[in-house]
């Protein structure tokens, strides 16, 4: 019975020395193990964006326009352009103004062709409404733009007539001579005209050699006479003296060309949501002296699509006449709204 007992405390003795040598080995073990850093926290989340990311900046242009009101209306919008200009105007001759309106679009980038032939369009009898996207994508398709851009009259005219399903009539040499009788002709009809020009500071033609080609729709005229106007075609304006309109129901206007002693051109851009008036020789100077590429354009990276020739071969001394297949007079009655 000892005997027994004292092998079972023998086992156990041996049992537990074991395990204290297990122990023992296992602690040198992790002791010759490196001590490795533990791993760093994993970083906040990020914060909830409070401002939306900024929008490319905007031209100065652009930024005018945004606080521009719109007018009452159209004819008070040209009326009031008279009255700024009042002393620029002769009292011993009736005007008659003559304008067909058309809505305004500011372009972004070098769309100003683009944008003057959509605002153009309105005037065409499209049979449904044709957006500036369409007109850019099928300018693009042709390979006549690259970023906006139009340096070519012929390309413009081909592009009207694919857009619109119009007329177009390419002319040269400008506003002056034969061409002059057929653009005021073309203008009291109700017909856009689209023209190039050099554009200033304050979007007027100017005279930079076609260094700031821009391009305006014409869409009506100021006409200084020296005649008497009749009253059943013509209506005094109530609160301008010597400023005329069409009358209601008159077919056009009419009266003799040996009359006409001064002119000026109403004219939209693209930089602009109000028209402008122009004296129709400051339009043909800046028009017939379009003959260089912009230096500025030509270093700063961009593609841009010039016809062979350049800019004085594909602008210089263009006028481009517009009009729907099948015309018919749109000036029948004064406008008054837009």
């Amino acid at each position: 019975m000892s005997s027994a007992k004292s092998r079972t405390q023998m086992s156990q003795q041996r049992r537990a020395g074991s395990w204290e040598d297990n122990s023992v080995i296992c602690s040198e073990s992790e002791s010759l193990q490196p001590h490795l850093p533990p791993p760093p926290p994993l970083p906040p989340p990020p914060p909830p964006c409070s401002t939306p990311l900024p929008s490319p900046a905007k031209k100065l242009y652009q930024v005018l326009a945004e606080g521009q009101l719109k007018p009452r209306n159209v004819r008070e919008e040209l009326k009031a352009l008279f009255q700024n200009r009042s002393d620029s105007f002769s009292k011993e001759l009736n005007w008659l103004l003559i304008n067909n309106p058309v809505p305004s679009l500011i372009q972004d980038g070098p769309q100003c062709g683009l944008v003057a032939l959509w605002m153009a369009g309105h005037l065409l009898d499209a049979s449904e409404a044709v957006s500036l996207e369409k007109i850019v994508n099928c300018a693009v398709k042709n390979n006549y733009t690259a970023q906006g851009e139009m340096f070519s009259g012929d390309n413009m005219v081909n592009l009207a007539k694919e857009v619109f399903t119009c007329h177009g009539e390419l002319l040269t040499d400008g506003l002056m001579g034969s061409n002059r009788s057929r653009i005021l002709s073309h203008l009291k009809a109700g017909y856009p005209v689209l023209i190039p020009y050099d554009e200033d500071f304050n979007h007027e033609p100017c005279l930079k050699r076609g260094h700031r080609a821009h391009w305006a729709v014409l869409t009506g005229v100021l006409l200084g006479l020296r005649c008497k106007l009749l009253q059943d075609v013509y209506e005094k304006d109530r609160d301008i003296p010597g400023l005329h309109h069409l009358a209601g129901g008159a077919a056009g206007a009419s009266y003799p060309e040996d009359c006409v002693v001064e002119v000026f051109l109403l004219a939209k851009q693209g930089k602009s949501l109000k028209y402008q008036l122009w004296e129709y020789e400051r339009v043909h100077q800046s028009n017939v002296q379009l003959a260089e590429f912009s230096p500025k354009r030509g270093d700063d990276g961009t593609a841009y699509i010039v016809p062979d020739g350049g800019v004085k071969l594909g602008l210089c001394g263009v006028v481009i006449l517009l009009q729907p297949l099948f015309p018919v007079s749109k000036l029948t009655a004064p406008t008054t709204n837009n």
